[in-house]
């Protein structure tokens, strides 16, 4: 295996070989030092009288050695530089990590976020370029859908329009009737799916918003349009992205509207939640379909169908927009009879 210095594997083996050679030049260094024997002492004395051989005493003693002599402190310094070399060795394995991570988390929020920065270590660079590069493809092609959204939506609505105007001149009055209403599901699944696509591909920057006064102006909007919609509760303001809230909002009254004919918004405002309900007494959802609805297009049997005016995109739009508030959507049966839809939007 080939060893480029400018590759991670290369940082990482350097600091540790690094750190392992200084312990050792120190580990030798400190021993060395501290084991050579102690200097001979002056030699002995003797009296002149004493004619005799020089008597045979017991060797000099070693001076003692001190404390901070022995194995402790080298090997103190051996583990610490251990544990630098491999707290500096874990910075460098998680910190391209993290800046990916980091940059994912953004790409999620906004597809127009910066690109990642292409420096580091080899593998980080590369990491990063093909990063950079999947952010630049995914862009293209979000933009070429947008582009392919607005052809369809031209070319679809001009020969619908002059199929409208071309069923005045059928004499069957009953024909003519059951064409206009096909071509208005065909127009409105249109605009049902152009809506849906758009909202997939908006993104909003967080803002404080007052979440009572909008409910109550949504409310307001629909009772001057002769609905029969309802608001109670208050909260204090909450940091939202107000284009998702009020989506979600709409589509959820449009669809208590549409299958029960009337609708009411509750707020509850807990310590670390908002709680808004959209309660109906209409013909409700069974337990086992409540997670069904979501899927786009799906469309129930009975009283919530196609001839009620929907084509199955509401309660999808409406759990994106929630998922986007990081909040959570979900379908109870209400007290009684009827569906609540029960958005949970946590405090920031």
């Amino acid at each position: 295996m080939r060893l480029r210095l400018d590759s991670l594997f290369g940082r990482l083996f350097g600091v540790l070989l690094l750190a392992i050679v200084l312990a050792h030049l120190l580990a030798f260094a400190w021993f060395i030092h501290y084991d050579q024997p102690p200097p001979p002492g002056p030699p002995p004395q003797f009296s002149g009288h004493d004619q005799g051989p020089p008597p045979f005493g017991p060797p000099p003693e070693h001076r003692p050695r001190p404390w901070f002599g022995g194995p402790v402190v080298p090997l103190t310094f051996q583990f610490v530089c251990l544990i630098v070399a491999a707290w500096y060795g874990a910075k460098l394995l998680t910190r391209p990590i993290q800046r990916l991570s980091e940059a994912a988390e953004r790409l999620s929020e906004n597809l127009d976020s910066a690109p990642l920065d292409e420096s580091g270590p080899r593998e980080a660079r590369q990491a990063a370029h093909t990063f950079n590069l999947m952010q630049q493809r995914i862009r293209e092609q979000v933009q070429q859908r947008s582009r392919m959204l607005g052809a369809v939506s031209h070319d679809l609505r001009t020969p619908l329009s002059r199929l409208k105007l071309r069923l005045e001149q059928i004499d069957d009055t009953k024909l003519q009737g059951q064409m206009r209403q096909d071509l208005d599901d065909m127009i409105g699944m249109l605009d049902a799916t152009l809506t849906y696509l758009h909202e997939q591909r908006t993104s909003e920057a967080l803002q404080w918003m007052d979440v009572q006064a909008l409910v109550e102006s949504l409310c307001e909007n629909a009772q001057d349009h002769g609905a029969d919609v309802q608001a109670s509760g208050c909260c204090a303001p909450l940091q939202v992205q107000p284009m998702a809230l009020r989506s979600c909002i709409n589509n959820l009254m449009d669809n208590a509207l549409r299958y029960a004919g009337h609708a009411s918004i509750v707020l509850q405002d807990l310590d670390h939640e908002v709680l808004i309900r959209v309660i109906d007494h209409g013909p409700g959802i069974a337990a086992d379909k409540r997670e069904a609805v979501f899927e786009p297009f799906y469309r129930l049997e009975g009283s919530r169908n196609r001839n009620s005016g929907g084509v199955g995109l509401g309660m999808t739009i409406a759990r994106e927009a929630a998922e986007r508030l990081d909040g959570q959507l979900t379908l109870e049966e209400t007290p009684g009879g009827g569906l609540t839809a029960v958005i949970r939007l946590p405090r920031l």
